[in-house]
């Protein structure tokens, strides 16, 4: 899905993501139980969760994973347009494609995060939050997903 990230829609994430970035930790933690909290069997494609018997918000692996992924989704959503295509810091797309891969995501694992993201972020920066804003931040995401889905084989 290459559609088109404008200068709007970058000035727009850049914004809301410069009020989110100092509290990253709790936003990822956030994101990721909304993220089971409508797909709970998503739980199973974390390791680190299969093989916990705590409950899921108490797991201490839990939160850094969360950030990272938050932060990762929305520095990439950030850097967009400057660097002309869709980048991710500390990690490489075939990475991170091989890894979604193995654990066999699928579409509407993506979907469901997608809507756990726009749901996360709405919630954070109400006063800020718009139609505009929301396509924004989709847009960004459907790039970083379409990026991954690209990388998403078997890692040799």
């Amino acid at each position: 899905m290459g559609g088109v990230f404008t200068e709007e829609q970058e000035a727009l994430v850049v914004k809301s993501w410069s009020v989110m970035k100092k509290n990253a930790g709790e936003l990822g933690l956030k994101f990721f139980l909304k993220i089971f909290e409508i797909a709970p069997t998503a739980k199973k494609m974390f390791p680190f969760l299969r093989e916990s018997d705590v409950p899921v918000e108490q797991n201490p692996k839990l939160k850094p994973h969360a950030m990272s992924v938050f932060m990762m989704t929305c520095e990439s959503a950030a850097q967009l347009r400057k660097a002309g295509k869709v980048t991710v810091r500390e990690s490489s797309l075939k990475k991170i494609g091989a890894v979604h891969f193995k654990y066999g995501v699928a579409d509407e694992h993506f979907e469901v995060t997608r809507y756990a993201l726009l749901e996360t972020i709405k919630g954070t920066v109400p006063e800020m939050w718009s139609e505009e804003m929301k396509n924004a931040w989709g847009e960004a995401y459907d790039q970083l997903v379409a990026a991954i889905k690209s990388e998403m084989k078997p890692s040799n």
